[in-house]
């Protein structure tokens, strides 16, 4: 003797749901992962392009993911002082 329907429609539901919630947190995870190590550039085609999935676990499975976000850090920080001297020889330093 089976369940009854409506409960076997409950319990696919209860697996869809898990199920979805799974694949939209590896999305999100994907998606967050792109934006901290950034595009690759393609030597053959000479473009930028985003990292595979697969490329993506390699690098968050390595232990250098914090020397990565370290990096790019120092290089945004790099950025803004620069532009923040070439705003002050623009002006003279009167903003």
């Amino acid at each position: 003797m089976g369940k009854p329907e409506s409960e076997r429609e409950r319990e696919r539901e209860r697996e869809r749901d898990q199920l979805g919630g799974t694949i939209h947190k590896v999305a999100f995870e994907n998606r967050v992962l792109r934006r901290i190590f950034g595009p690759k550039g393609d030597e053959v085609k000479r473009k930028w392009r985003k990292l595979h999935n697969e490329q993506l676990n390699d690098l968050y499975c390595s232990p250098n993911i914090v020397r990565v976000i370290k990096w790019r850090r120092m290089g945004w920080v790099e950025h803004i002082a620069y532009m923040e001297r070439s705003v002050n020889s623009v002006f003279g330093g009167e903003i």
